[in-house]
């Protein structure tokens, strides 16, 4: 199971941020990675969506009005279906420690990269799901993402490390139609600007290695980008 899915649904994520901007640009990522995103400006207004929204994470920002994010995190932690990642521009070893021993579990330092936030994520997922998130299966494919070992039909099959984040990532989103830029934007980090042909290079090896000279396995879907696609 992906971790953008939790039995069955998207994973919830709750950005809290008095920030617009900031807000905004960690909606549209995490959205566009199939994560299921509200917001909200301050602790207090965030403290009455989690009881309806029920999210499965939670990332908060500290110096927000009329309840702060140590507060917040205070509130929140001790539910153990619930992660909760520090998002602050405070770096401060002591404001890392306070967050950490209040409950929280991580905390990133703004300005941030999508990317590494999309990790952070994804990590604090797997440390809840360890054994939803580490075995990925679609079909005869299978993905150790704690070995970063892969098999296919039974059969090993050596990867790169790109090739094997690329592999991931298609089967996560197995049956979707994936368009270049979000695929590019997930495996290379959002601020890729190099040549699209990296991805058709990568989608070569991989075709190579797992024998899909029909292109059966990863289709390309002309104009957009990729599918996987498994028995």
């Amino acid at each position: 199971m992906p971790e953008d899915r939790i039995a069955g649904r998207s994973t919830r994520v709750l950005v809290v941020d008095d920030e617009p901007a900031i807000t905004e640009f960690i909606e549209l990522g995490l959205s566009r990675e199939g994560f299921e995103v509200r917001t909200a400006g301050d602790g207090r207004a965030a403290l009455t969506l989690v009881d309806r929204f029920r999210p499965d994470v939670v990332i908060l920002d500290i110096m927000m009005p009329r309840l702060d994010g140590f507060q917040l995190t205070k509130e929140l932690a001790g539910e153990r279906a619930r992660s909760l990642i520090i998002l602050s521009a405070r770096d401060e070893t002591q404001d890392r420690i306070a967050g950490l021993e209040l409950g929280a579990d991580d905390y990133l330092v703004k300005p941030f990269d999508f990317g590494e936030l999309l990790a952070r994520v994804r990590s604090v997922l797997r440390r809840r799901q360890p054994e939803q998130a580490v075995l990925l299966r679609a079909g005869p494919l299978e993905l150790d993402r704690a070995e970063r070992r892969t098999s296919y039909r039974g059969e090993p099959v050596e990867l790169s490390p790109r090739e094997f984040d690329l592999l991931c990532y298609l089967a996560e989103h197995r049956g979707q139609v994936l368009e270049r830029d979000r695929i590019l934007n997930a495996v290379w980090g959002v601020s890729f600007y190099g040549d699209d042909n990296n991805l058709e290079v990568y989608v070569r090896y991989l075709r190579r290695k797992l024998g899909d000279s029909d292109r059966q396995l990863i289709q390309t879907v002309r104009g957009v980008g990729y599918r996987l696609v498994v028995d």
